[in-house]
């Protein structure tokens, strides 16, 4: 028992060796590697990892998927559009291929049109376009270029002018952009024909 010399202290005081062990403790959890703590967030994170890169997985795999397929289908709309070309080449042929035509510059047009060179197509709307000129000099219609005699035109005495216009524009692409101006066969084919109905309204072929 102590004696009235003795010093007694409060057990309910504040115990700071006490305190301090209880922090170093908590902090030795919460980075070991039981149950929660930080090495487990660390297992959660790797899970959830884990889970994300099987996601891209097959995301990947669902896009290389979907652009293999579409080159596939392009590849076809490539080939139905090939035969298009060539079922309306052949057509061309059967229709005008025949000599039907007596103006001896259509149908040097119609030899660079059934020409695989871009360069004879290009030639074949420079040719239907001077045709184009003479006609036009013939029917009366007054100016310095094509363009100018176009703009005296009116659809009731000449129901293909848009028809002479947009060929003509494409001649003149053709003319002033060179060769930075693509002309593939459809344009070329879609402007003969446009040359083709002005040509025939007004009898010269």
């Amino acid at each position: 028992m102590p004696d009235e010399n003795d010093i007694v202290y409060n057990n309910h005081g504040f115990d700071l060796v006490t305190f301090i062990r209880k922090i170093i403790e908590s902090v030795r959890d919460f980075f070991s590697f039981g149950d929660g703590g930080f090495a487990s967030f660390f297992n959660s994170l790797g899970i959830w990892w884990e889970i994300y890169s099987l996601f891209a997985l097959v995301l990947s795999a669902f896009f290389v998927w979907g652009f293999i397929y579409a080159r596939i289908r392009l590849s076809q709309l490539a080939e139905v559009e090939a035969e298009h070309y060539r079922e309306a080449e052949e057509a061309w042929r059967h229709a005008y291929g025949g000599g039907l035509s007596q103006n001896s510059r259509w149908s040097d047009v119609q030899k660079h049109v059934s020409s695989e060179n871009p360069n004879d197509w290009r030639l074949a709307i420079i040719e239907a376009d001077i045709m184009l000129e003479q006609i036009l000099d013939d029917a009366g219609y007054v100016g310095a270029s094509v363009g100018e005699k176009l703009k005296t035109a009116n659809t009731t005495s000449f129901a293909t002018v848009q028809d002479a216009w947009d060929a003509h524009m494409v001649r003149n692409k053709i003319a002033h952009a060179g060769s930075d101006f693509v002309l593939t066969k459809r344009i070329m084919q879609e402007t003969i024909v446009k040359y083709e109905r002005v040509f025939r309204e007004f009898g010269a072929i």
